[in-house]
């Protein structure tokens, strides 16, 4: 929830940098195509690998996913970082931004105020400790403090576990904030999807962190672009999100990222 080296400099300064960058910068992604309509889509780009800020720029595996779909589509688009709030509240209003890329779950209980694309990656949650910790498993949490960004699957399957009203499940703006709780000490562990644990832990190995995969208590979920309830994008990108799936793009941007292939039939099969 072997990837390549994003950045230049060092992962502290990176994740302060990206934790600034997720509270309404305007940095866009710009789409190339030459189409007759264009889509705004929000995101919140402090999730390396999957959207991060490179300078003024955003990068990850969700832009480069993005920007193909839309070259099948022929449609122009761009890509802003607006943070996770902001771009959860835009989104469901459908006036600034049409649609929601940030590695969004798709979960019952958002599809009661949004509507999603099929899904195009499979993701789940993962515990974070120091190395010598204690916590083997999700249900050690219980007692523990545990830091996770607000208004996420990890901070609904922790609430969950420890109590929505537990003071010791420690709640912040971006995963980046979380992750340097841990850091710091004012956490035990952190919670959060794979891909992010595990590039924090690669780029950090003077941390002495590891991470934990709990598969009884955090299942596979899957990410979807967000839209508004009964948005006419889905149906215009639907047929592009499965044919780069099928046509062998989507896995050669995984690879790029992650380098390994993924289960491209599971994901289509989620649909």
């Amino acid at each position: 929830m072997g990837m390549k080296k994003k950045w230049a400099v060092s992962a502290l300064a990176a994740f302060l940098v990206l934790a600034m960058a997720g509270c309404g910068s305007g940095n866009k992604a710009d789409s190339g195509s030459a189409g007759g309509e264009t889509i705004k889509f929000a995101s919140d780009a402090s999730y390396a690998p999957m959207e991060y800020m490179d300078t003024d720029k955003i990068k990850g595996f969700d832009i480069d996913f993005i920007k193909a779909v839309m070259e099948e589509a022929g449609i122009d688009y761009t890509v802003t970082n607006t943070g996770w709030d902001t771009m959860l509240s835009s989104v469901k209003q459908g006036t600034d931004y049409q649609a929601g890329l940030s590695s969004v779950s798709i979960t019952d209980e958002r599809k009661e105020t949004y509507d999603y694309s099929i899904p195009y990656f499979e993701s789940t949650n993962m515990i974070m400790v120091k190395e010598g910790s204690d916590i083997k498993s999700a249900l050690d949490l219980k007692d523990k403090k545990v830091a996770v960004q607000a208004a996420t699957t990890a901070d609904e399957l922790m609430s969950g576990i420890m109590g929505v009203d537990n003071g010791n499940l420690r709640r912040f703006d971006s995963n980046a904030v979380a992750l340097m709780e841990l850091n710091k000490g004012g956490a035990d562990a952190v919670v959060a999807d794979i891909a992010i644990v595990n590039e924090y832990i690669k780029n950090n190995p003077d941390e002495k962190l590891t991470g934990i995969i709990d598969k009884e208590n955090f299942g596979s979920e899957y990410y979807g672009i967000l839209y508004p309830k009964g948005s006419e994008w889905k149906a215009k990108l639907d047929p592009a999100i499965k044919k780069i799936i099928e046509n062998g793009k989507y896995t050669e941007i995984y690879k790029t990222w992650f380098g390994e292939e993924p289960d491209t039939q599971t994901l289509l099969n989620a649909e």
